[in-house]
């Protein structure tokens, strides 16, 4: 359960006057909280079992254009009717908005009430179900990096996003002074997330000039993709009532680090041990680890789409910025693709280190799980460590260069198709190839400012 409001608690609020309004929201494909301002009363009366939206709304880009070109819904269907179903294990306060409460939403069929094969949040509960069938539960957590910016949204939005300038003037990783001149937002972001029941741990400074890191605790995998959801929504929304922006974009400046969103994760017994551990074992992995870590690093390739979903995500992989550019692992080393942590300790784990701030944590979740349930149902052998310099690695399996790339590996993986189906894959297929469309046709201030005259 990752909400700490009951419906009989609710039911109080509102009768007591202390909430008004319920958000009821599903994450799009874009990983974004999408849905209806509830005054409360009509949710308690009707809606806490069903509510309706477009389908349109599993098959928009981020500018909420109408696609062509999806199977699942289109001008020729009518679009149609998605059901939204509260889950009512999600339901929240909103502690930074007055009054509101929030429950996240399952989108279903309008007539069979089925789960939507390609809803973000129906793609990892497949996957979690895979593994509960093997008698595991993953427990995962995704960390948060984004920047922190000078001006409001609605003035950044309306310059163009021209001279956009960080919270602070240097870099600020770890650094508690710089961090304390950020605390009218981080504090607030910390505070309020508490008390809406996600278990915060800390914020820090990150690598860059105004680029700050949110931690949550692990938790089980669907709690940790709604948590992740949620605080950065809130994030965007705490920094703009503070005349400020946030920005979750993978790379926003050329000579910038970019953000990542690095996915900490292992799988526990129903005893609720760490299936990772095996006590006298070289580092303490055990046999089902070695498997799982194998799928992931194997699979990379093919669900870096998932971790890297548009033309900017692959701006950050770059030599010397700690974001990887090969898929190998190593021992506590932040070249690799892939980080054990922990070793010899019950905490241990596998870090994937690929994914930007850009990413759909139900999708990045998922395709993880995918991959590692295949390296434990093959028996996959995990590679030696490497050690060094991972950026100087040579003969090893390269994270994708481009979404083009992304987008090929993507369609042509077996193991993805055969995990979520082929329509699914096929519907994620055509938003990479969207986004593809859309920069092809652009032309950007570096084309003009190169070519204009001496061209």
């Amino acid at each position: 359960m990752s909400g700490n409001l009951t419906i009989d608690a609710l039911k109080a609020a509102v009768s007591g006057g202390e909430i008004d309004t319920v958000l009821a929201c599903i994450v799009d494909m874009q990983g974004r909280l999408m849905g209806k301002r509830f005054h409360a009363q009509h949710f308690l009366n009707s809606a806490w079992e069903e509510t309706h939206c477009c389908n349109y709304l599993l098959a928009t880009d981020l500018e909420m254009y109408t696609v062509e070109g999806y199977a699942a819904t289109s001008w020729s269907g009518g679009y149609g009717d998605y059901v939204m179903k509260p889950d009512l294990s999600t339901l929240r306060y909103v502690p930074w908005l007055e009054g509101t409460a929030m429950v996240l939403c399952d989108v279903q069929d309008h007539h069979t009430h089925e789960d939507v094969p390609h809803s973000p949040r129906a793609m990892l509960k497949s996957q979690i179900a895979r593994l509960a069938d093997m008698g595991l539960t993953p427990m995962m957590a995704t960390e948060l990096e984004f920047f922190l910016f000078e001006k409001g949204l609605d003035e950044m939005r309306k310059s163009g996003y021209r001279d956009l300038e960080p919270i602070s003037g240097y870099n600020e990783d770890y650094h508690i002074l710089q961090t304390t001149k950020e605390e009218d937002v981080m504090r607030p972001v910390r505070n309020h997330l508490f008390n809406a029941g996600i278990p915060i741990e800390n914020t820090k400074g990150e690598a860059e000039a105004g680029q700050e890191e949110l931690n949550i605790k692990y938790s089980p995998a669907l709690d940790c993709a709604d948590f992740h959801t949620i605080s950065k929504h809130a994030v965007k929304e705490i920094a703009w009532a503070k005349g400020r922006s946030a920005s979750f974009l993978a790379k926003w400046h050329r000579d910038r680090v970019g953000s990542s969103s690095h996915i900490h994760q292992s799988l526990w017994t129903e005893d609720g041990q760490n299936a990772f551990c095996q006590d006298g074992a070289e580092l303490g992995m055990s046999v089902t680890m070695k498997h799982y870590m194998a799928g992931l690093i194997k699979y990379a390739p093919e669900y870096t789409y998932f971790l890297a979903p548009y033309i900017n995500s692959y701006k950050r992989f770059q030599k010397g910025t700690f974001a990887p550019t090969k898929t190998v692992w190593s021992i506590d080393n932040r070249t690799a693709g892939f980080r054990l942590c922990g070793e010899g300790t019950k905490a241990l784990r596998v870090e994937c280190r690929i994914g930007g701030s850009d990413l759909n944590p139900y999708l990045a979740l998922a395709a993880q799980i995918a991959a590692g349930l295949k390296g434990i149902e093959d028996k996959l052998e995990l590679a030696p460590a490497t050690t060094g310099d991972v950026y100087e690695t040579k003969d090893t399996g390269e994270v994708p260069q481009s979404l083009r790339e992304a987008r090929h590996l993507l369609n042509g993986s077996k193991l993805l198709r055969e995990a979520f189906s082929d329509a699914v894959v096929d519907h994620y297929v055509r938003a990479a190839d969207w986004e593809i469309e859309e920069f092809d046709r652009a032309v950007t201030d570096y084309e003009i400012a190169r070519g204009f005259e001496r061209a």
